[in-house]
């Protein structure tokens, strides 16, 4: 792990979280799923102040703590999605463990799940079944297609999601459409939206006592996520695909660019002023009234823009253009980004300690309350860390915690 020249943003004890109380401090959440989508929502919720039970698979735990890169014994992307949380390993398959769900659901507000449709049903665990037991709880599923629909059960991961939702011939390279390199249906229609769900029952909640089902399909959330280019199909009947749209590739005003060593620079230039004081600064002004070209004038515009930005290195051009004002950026590394000022400044980086992986990176709050502020205060849990402590909770003492380690409940 390099130097990243991380700034710490907070203290990390439960004492920290004590004497700075978030604006979900006092809400209890059981996440009972695995992998990015829940693990990012409840990572949210539990930055927020949420105190957030990770109910895992005894002796497996989440996938994700086996996914590389592995730092000291821990996976990284584990580390980053796992802050703030509570980790106990409950056998929901047992009758014992299912009794135990139940309590800790009788002292929740918000379960998380993320198994196919039909699985917690099938454990006995709906939430028909738990709003017997707590008529205020929250439960929201996130799955690939939803909770109902011919699609419900098919198997399918964030790639399958955006090819559904007719999303992913936005991301394309020679008209091909490409894997895209962030999970936008996992985090974008799945984990941002559960939150987004979630916060909305809790307000509902708080107005009516009631609890109520959040159902979050991945897909759905991707379709959504179409409301500015669907706009081209829906009122002009012109098909989605990327790099045949102006704002999808097609337009040389907005679009990314190689320099002459290598490294690439994005202009999005696409309001008419931030254009024309562009064509200026270049030496280019006949292109001012040339904006949008399609066909062969879009092809022959990119080329001279390629051509263009091939004469200068990428520091090169962001020196020349500054005085411009106009949106254009270099395109950074990973590593270029975690030393970018504006990120450093807006704390988008910082350090904690973690008991067996020393001081550990991770990735800041996307969320800026002033009263309220998201902080850190525990590292991720090993697997099953707070049995004792959640167990005591809802009445366990320590030879009950032997006796269910002995049956394997936990």
């Amino acid at each position: 792990m390099t130097d990243q020249s991380y700034t710490q943003t907070a203290p990390t004890s439960e004492k920290a979280r004590a004497s700075q109380p978030g604006a979900l401090s006092g809400f209890r959440i059981l996440d009972a799923t695995r992998l990015l989508p829940g693990a990012f929502c409840s990572q949210i919720l539990a930055d927020m102040g949420a105190e957030v039970i990770k109910i895992e698979e005894p002796g497996k735990g989440d996938y994700n703590r086996t996914f590389p890169p592995m730092y000291k014994g821990e996976s990284g992307s584990f580390l980053l999605l796992n802050r703030n949380k509570k980790s106990i390993s409950l056998n929901l398959k047992s009758a014992e463990g299912k009794e135990i769900f139940k309590k800790l659901v009788a002292t929740a507000d918000v379960v998380i799940e993320g198994f196919r449709p039909g699985v917690m049903e099938r454990l006995g665990l709906s939430y028909e079944t738990l709003k017997e037991i707590n008529p205020g709880i929250i439960f929201c599923s996130i799955s690939g297609y939803g909770q109902d629909g011919p699609y419900r059960l098919t198997p399918g991961h964030d790639l399958n999601y955006l090819a559904i939702a007719g999303a992913l011939r936005l991301f394309a390279a020679d008209g091909h459409p490409i894997v895209p390199g962030l999970s936008v249906a996992d985090v974008g229609g799945g984990s941002l939206m559960a939150v987004s769900g979630i916060l909305a029952a809790l307000l509902s909640r708080h107005a009516s006592s009631k609890g109520q089902a959040i159902d979050i399909s991945m897909t759905d959330g991707t379709v959504s996520w179409l409301a500015l280019h669907g706009a081209d199909y829906l009122f002009a009947g012109k098909e989605l695909n990327g790099g045949e749209l102006p704002l999808v590739g097609q337009a040389p005003c907005y679009n990314v660019y190689q320099c002459n060593d290598g490294k690439h620079v994005a202009l999005g230039t696409i309001e008419p002023h931030f254009w024309s004081r562009f064509c200026e600064a270049v030496d280019m002004p006949e292109l001012i009234e040339d904006q949008w070209p399609i066909g062969e004038g879009a092809a022959r515009q990119a080329e001279r823009l390629r051509s263009l930005f091939l004469e200068r290195t990428q520091e090169e051009w962001v020196a020349f253009l500054a005085p411009a004002d106009i949106p254009f950026s270099p395109v950074k590394t990973m590593e270029e980004a975690m030393r970018d000022p504006q990120l450093k400044h807006r704390k988008m980086f910082f350090q904690m300690e973690h008991p067996t992986a020393g001081t550990i990176p991770q990735l800041g709050f996307p969320i800026k309350l002033s009263e309220t502020p998201c902080t850190s205060y525990a590292p991720p849990p090993a697997l099953g860390e707070h049995n004792e402590e959640v167990l005591r909770l809802v009445g366990y003492s320590g030879a009950d915690l032997e006796r269910l380690k002995e049956s394997h409940v936990v």
